[in-house]
This record gives C-alpha cells, structure tokens and sequence, in this order.
C-alpha cells in the first residue's frame, strides 16, 4: 500500500463507518458489505469486483491497529493540503511531485523525498527490522473485599500483580542471545493472514508467528521463544465511593505493561462487599430497620437512630406510624460518584413485647375494650373474593 493510496482513498467512507468505529463495528460492516458485494452474487455487474476488492482493502487497513493508526496519522498529516490527481494544496505544496509523478521524480521541500519524511512508516514494512509490532498489554483482573463503611466512602488498596513482561533475558525479542528472530515467510512480517469464510476473506492474526510478524530459530531459554516472563510488582489504586458488591472497576493502564512500545493493558477489580448487622445499601441510599413500641408507632415519638457517620440523629415517628412505615433523612446515605451524599431510609418495624406484667396487660385489656369498635379487618373477605 503506497502513502498515496493512504491519502486518496476514505477507507471509513467506504465501509460507512465512522472514524471511532470500534473493531465491532468495522468487521460488522465489512461483513455486511462484502456478502452484498461479492462478485459470485453480482455476476451481472462488471463494477461489483472493483468493489469488493475496494471494501477488503478498507478492511485489511482498519482492522489493524498498527495500520490503522498509521492511516490516520497521515491523513491527519496532510489531509488539509492534499487533492486526488495532484494540484496545490492550500499549503503551497504541488503533491505531485511530492508523490514523484514529475519527470524528475519530485522531492519534498529542502530536497528530502516523502518517504525521507516517512521513514519507516510506510516503505519498509517489509523489513525484518521494521516487521516486530507494537502490542497492547493483557488486561489483568483481581479481586477485593471491602467492609460496609468502606464501599460506601472509599478506599485505597494495595494489590500485587503478576502479569506477563518482556523476559529479562532477551528483552523480549524471544530469541538466544547472540541471534535474531526473522521475518515470518507466511505473513511477510505483517502478523495477518487472510482466511477465506466462503464468499469473502477476513484477516486474523497469523498462525504461524501468532501475529507477531517475526520467527524465532533459536529460542532463548529464560522464555522459550516467547519473549514474555513473570512481573510481580504493587499497585496502589483508589476504589471509588459507592461501589456494590459484585461490581467489576475498570483501572485503565494499570495491565500488563505493552510490548515493543504498545500501551500498557486495563487492570479490572471485582469488588466483594460484606454485609452490616444494621445497614444495608439500596442503590446510594443507606437502609435502616428500626424497631418502635405500639405506644411510639400509635402516638407518635422522638427516637434516636444510628447513622453511617457514627453520629446519631433523632427522626420523628408520625402518630400513627404503621408497621413497615419508610421515612427518609436526607444527607446520611454513601457518597455518590459526584461526591455528593445520598440518603437515610429508616423503615420503623413495630415490636411486640414476648411477655407481659399485670399492669401492661390490664391497660391493654382496657385499650381493646376502649377500641372494640375498630376493625382492621373490616372488607377483607369481601376483597379477597371479588379479586
């Protein structure tokens, strides 16, 4: 693929994605468009070859991340200045002769030669010494168990992770020292083979070099030609407030380090939460069962109730109150993700006494007779058969 192809062709455009399309998205494209433009399904259509080869193209650049990145970076490079079919961009620069279309040859201003500007970046693909790519670190998970108190405030943890490195001894290339690896004779350094899936082809990591793009003859011992080791290092992270149990945080960077200069992969922390023999948690708001006497919940009454905090507040029991009854205190619930403060449900749970003295049971004796007259259940049966 030349630089100019790079710069004349929309690769986004033609598989009708956009330029932060995920690799989900862009396979799903391809694959639509390739069934819908292969040429066993379009025999009656000259042009439909062109365009299947067109969309594979597209395909082959933006699902790479390596070549996708380089795409990008030189269409940002020039894509202000730069016209299909040569002509003067609003820079200045004839791009034909920049492209070497001139008799001459064309040169880049000073005299250096675009693919002087370019480097390796395009032209020596080829090259073993341009084939090693740049890998993006696995992604590690662990795990954490927090108290109550601690889920809903937040909590910095140390964790210890093992994960996989450059191997010490070959610094990651995979090969003895005083050798090489080489350039993979399947792929041509590229780490991608084309696989055919029946009507079209879809590129996937090679199985010979396992996407690497380079063979190792002589394998170092330490690794054996993996070029990866064992790292062990400690991590200080924060766990945000409000975390429930179960919850998967991601840590983005804090993997295992990239490999040839690629970055570093997520660390994901699944997050265990032990229970409260008082609180419990719905969503940001803290629950609270608390317990009142008949004479509290049918007159009504002041009663101090615990808080996350530690410090007590005092709630008003409604004359009144019926069992299960909810009330909210504002403000003594866990910390939310904006660093502001849920709420307090305090469900009031009326307590029968298990035993009682003479005195309690002659005025509850009493009680009955002065409300014999009430019937709680009064309908019921009525409701119950008409439902």
């Amino acid at each position: 693929m030349s630089t100019k192809d790079y710069l004349e062709k929309d690769y986004y455009k033609v598989l009708g994605v956009s330029k932060t399309a995920t690799k989900d998205e862009i396979r799903s494209s391809y694959r639509k468009l390739a069934r819908e433009n292969h040429p066993d399904a379009n025999r009656d259509d000259p042009k439909a070859e062109d365009r299947f080869k067109e969309i594979s193209e597209a395909y082959n650049v933006l699902s790479d991340d390596k070549r996708r990145k380089e795409y990008d970076e030189a269409r940002s490079m020039f894509g202000g200045s730069y016209r299909p079919g040569g002509g003067t961009g609003p820079g200045g620069f004839d791009m034909s002769d920049i492209f070497g279309q001139g008799s001459g040859g064309g040169g880049a201003p000073g005299g250096e030669r675009l693919s002087d500007l370019f480097g390796g970046l395009f032209g020596n693909r080829g090259r073993a010494g341009q084939a090693t790519r740049s890998r993006r670190g696995a992604d590690v998970e662990t795990e954490t168990t927090l108290t109550f108190r601690e889920a809903a405030d937040g909590v910095t943890r140390s964790f210890q992770l093992s994960s996989e490195a450059a191997c010490p001894t070959c610094k990651g290339t995979g090969a003895r020292a005083g050798s090489a690896p080489r350039m993979c004779p399947k792929c041509s350094g590229t780490g991608h083979e084309s696989t055919n899936l029946g009507g079209f082809s879809l590129s996937e990591p090679c199985s010979e070099c396992k996407g690497r793009g380079l063979v190792v003859d002589d394998p170092c011992p330490t690794c054996n030609g993996s070029g990866r080791g064992k790292s062990t290092r400690t991590i200080q992270t924060r766990i945000p407030a409000g975390v429930s149990d179960g919850q998967r945080i991601r840590i983005k960077g804090k993997g295992a380090p990239g490999e040839h200069g690629g970055p570093a992969g997520d660390l994901y922390v699944v997050v265990h939460v032990k229970g409260h023999p008082v609180f419990g948690r719905s969503g940001d708001n803290v629950t609270i069962k608390v317990p009142v006497t008949f004479p509290e919940a049918a007159l009504g009454a002041d009663v101090r109730v615990p808080t996350l905090g530690g410090f007590p507040v005092t709630v008003k029991v409604p004359p009144g109150t019926q069992n299960g009854r909810t009330l909210r205190v504002r403000g003594k619930g866990a910390t939310r993700k904006d660093g502001t403060i849920g709420d307090m449900l305090v469900t009031f749970e009326v307590a029968v006494p298990q035993t009682l003295n003479g005195d309690a049971r002659e005025a509850l004796e009493k009680f009955r007779a002065a409300t014999s007259d009430y019937d709680p259940r009064d309908g019921l049966e009525a409701r119950a058969k008409g439902a």
